[in-house]
């Protein structure tokens, strides 16, 4: 996306969000700091997968690990500054489990299909720990009663307050990635994208590289996750499953993957219109996520990218 049309999107997206309390009620507010906040996970999917070009299928386990630790560390009796804390280790667990995964496929040459499949598996073999672990995490149950974000006397439970800490939060999140790959770092990585060896050839040790932008994207899905437990006030091991994981790979998908606002863009998009169709209907959503599923995995096969190729170079000969 072109910079300044990046920024009057952005621009826009901020108007849009500052007038929404206006004319918005209680309900809405919470579904849409709730969808922003998804939006967030999404930013997160798309810092990692649309600069190299690596399709993380797990991110799920990300955002659920985030948000189990900020409800096990605030649930803990007589725990000083349980917010700061809860925030702190909602984004040091997933950093930490990115950076173990991350560094023995990244430097163990597991790439493309490979490493999709792999995290995936990730993602299903932490919802079964989280569901084993029933004396901890709940079990299927999860944990109810999380408390709000609070910092000492400045309390965030209200719907508004809510609202405009996640907005603004997102607005900074998205500031700070955009300068982050505009600039040299966010550039190397594109280029470890495009072509590993060349980048490698040019002295770039693409496994860190691609070590580090997994842990980071992993860190801002932990925190995501935090947020999200706060807001709701519940942690369930949907939060960490396959399903979620789809509904991140199709919301980077429909906003455009690489963006950074698109995804924020499909994610308000997708979580509206699950709203609305699961109040008319709850069995219709599901559906429509196996709908999406399907078309993501066929969006990013390599097949389609052969036939647009071939498609292409047809309409090349006939050209005169």
């Amino acid at each position: 996306m072109r910079a300044y049309r990046w920024v009057s999107v952005f621009a826009a997206g901020l108007a849009f969000l500052a007038l929404y309390p206006a004319f918005a009620g209680s309900y809405d507010l919470t579904v849409m700091r709730d969808a922003l906040i998804f939006a967030m996970f999404a930013v997160g999917l798309d810092l990692f997968w649309g600069r190299t070009g690596i399709l993380c299928f797990g991110h799920a386990a990300f955002f659920g690990v985030g948000g189990y630790a900020m409800a096990l560390v605030t649930l803990s009796p007589d725990m000083p500054a349980p917010a700061v804390l809860g925030l702190l280790a909602a984004v040091a667990l997933p950093a930490l489990l990115a950076a173990i995964v991350g560094y023995f496929l990244f430097y163990g040459g597991v790439r493309g299909s490979y490493f999709t499949i792999v995290t995936l598996a990730l993602s299903v073999i932490a919802q079964q720990v989280v569901i084993a672990w029933s004396s901890v995490t709940g079990g299927d149950t999860g944990l109810l009663g999380i408390p709000p974000l609070a910092f000492g006397s400045f309390d965030l439970s209200g719907d508004l307050a809510s609202y405009g800490l996640v907005a603004v939060l997102l607005a900074l999140l998205l500031a700070g990635l955009r300068l982050l790959t505009r600039g040299r770092w966010g550039q190397v990585l594109k280029a470890i994208g495009d072509n590993e060896v060349r980048a490698a050839a040019l002295g770039h040790d693409a496994p860190a590289r691609l070590t580090v932008a997994f842990v980071l994207s992993a860190a801002i899905a932990g925190f995501a996750g935090a947020l999200y437990v706060s807001a709701s006030g519940v942690v369930a091991p949907d939060m960490i499953g396959l399903a979620l994981s789809t509904e991140a790979v199709a919301w980077v998908v429909i906003g455009g993957r690489g963006t950074l606002i698109g995804p924020v863009i499909g994610a308000v998009l997708v979580q509206r219109a699950q709203q609305e169709i699961s109040s008319f209907n709850p069995v219709v959503w599901p559906m429509i996520i196996g709908l999406m599923f399907v078309a993501v995995a066929f969006l990013q096969s390599e097949a389609v990218e052969r036939f647009a190729r071939r498609l292409a170079s047809r309409k090349s000969e006939v050209a005169p």
